[in-house]
């Protein structure tokens, strides 16, 4: 029989990595409420794109103590659904890229904890679709007809590299920046960025407890 995926090799609980692209995603996430944790976490910068992301998070899973490490790609998006706003969440049940579709674990249990972790903000589920460049205008049009909620660089290259490093539960939460009626290179950019840093920071606790879930006896 295989592992059961939540537990590392040894028999203990597995630890959490969560993998990000930007310092001030990084630096949101190191900065927020680190109670309630069930083990070991770290919090990864890939750097940009998808490319980044893969390498990355393949060096990070080969190294100990995160070889059976459970997974979060997080950080910011796009949100391509119209009255998406920033400081939204994304919860992805499933993330789309060139290799394929990835599953996501306990989507639903990630949403309730950060309902309860950032009650204030709407969160949004569905699938994130992976892009190498930033989406704009049409192509953002595009790529919601095919059904994806949001669009960012590396969630889909981060979780096919850590499931292609072995069985494990992954997630992706991202946090809104930019949608279709708040693009980026609109006025009220910086108050978009400010709220949706100051989400980013509020997610650990949510993260620690799907963690948590993920570890309790199946009956």
């Amino acid at each position: 029989m295989g592992e059961e995926p939540g537990l590392s090799s040894g028999g203990g609980a597995a630890p959490l990595l969560i993998a990000c692209a930007l310092g001030i995603e990084q630096l949101a996430l190191r900065s927020g409420e680190r109670a309630g944790a069930s083990g070991p976490f770290t919090v990864v910068r890939t750097g940009m794109g998808p490319d980044r992301a893969r390498r990355t998070v393949a060096r990070s899973l080969g190294r100990e103590p995160w070889r059976d490490a459970v997974v979060i790609a997080s950080g910011f998006c796009a949100g391509l659904a119209p009255g998406m706003h920033p400081g939204d969440l994304i919860v992805a049940d499933e993330t789309r890229g060139p290799d394929g579709t990835t599953p996501c674990t306990g989507t639903d249990l990630l949403v309730k904890a950060l309902n309860r972790a950032v009650p204030d903000r709407t969160v949004h589920t569905g699938p994130l679709t992976g892009s190498g460049h930033i989406v704009r205008g049409p192509e953002r049009a595009e790529l919601r007809a095919t059904g994806a909620i949001a669009v960012d660089m590396e969630s889909a290259a981060t979780l096919r590299t850590a499931l292609d490093a072995g069985p494990r539960p992954v997630a992706a939460v991202r946090v809104v920046v930019d949608a279709p009626e708040h693009e980026l290179v609109r006025i009220g950019t910086v108050r978009g960025g400010i709220s949706a840093f100051r989400v980013l920071r509020a997610v650990l606790p949510a993260f620690f407890e799907w963690h948590r879930s993920l570890l309790l006896p199946r009956r």
